[in-house]
């Protein structure tokens, strides 16, 4: 049975740090995974909140290149996560997105390849021509965004930890370990 909700601690919820609603989504998420439950089983927008968090990590820890090279590029990861910058309404991330997107899609394929098989290290020409600080500097704050739209979202449902458990064990037919 697929969740119609998406779950999150009633502690992350009240949770002054805007970040902390989007870290209990991807512990759900996560161990959802260790579970077995494939990501087309949970709620879309549960994994949407997941792949956000994911791209802005890579950014944050290594610019936009090193989204690419980890996530190898793969079209049905960049369109979800196109989706979500909509659907959070972040629009300055969402344009920053598609026109590093676009530096991408101009190389051929041979370089693509090239890139996503070789060494991120070291002299790196296409990884240097990826890079673009202004996510740094953009005045949008993505986490404050990314937070009230999962704090907002009409399926969303804020639980205690045992709830949560329970709730989950529900879906999947059996206990979890804890």
């Amino acid at each position: 049975m697929k969740p119609d909700k998406i779950i999150v601690s009633d502690t992350s919820y009240k949770n002054d740090d805007a970040y902390e609603v989007i870290a209990s989504n991807i512990s759900v998420v996560n161990l959802l995974n260790e579970e077995g439950i494939a990501e087309e089983d949970m709620h879309e927008d549960a994994v949407m909140s997941y792949y956000v968090d994911y791209y802005v990590a890579q950014y944050k820890n290594g610019n936009f290149s090193q989204f690419v090279w980890n996530s190898g590029w793969s079209e049905e990861l960049n369109q979800m996560i196109e989706e979500s910058l909509k659907k959070i309404g972040a629009e300055k991330h969402l344009e920053l997105f598609q026109d590093q997107c676009s530096k991408v899609k101009q190389l051929n394929d041979e370089q693509l390849e090239m890139f996503l098989e070789g060494e991120y290290f070291g002299l790196n020409e296409i990884r240097d021509s990826l890079k673009n600080d202004s996510f740094y500097t953009l005045e949008e704050d993505l986490t404050a965004l990314h937070s009230q739209w999962l704090k907002n979202h009409p399926d969303l449902k804020v639980l205690t930890i045992d709830e949560m458990f329970a709730e989950l064990e529900k879906w999947i037919g059996r206990k979890i370990e804890r």
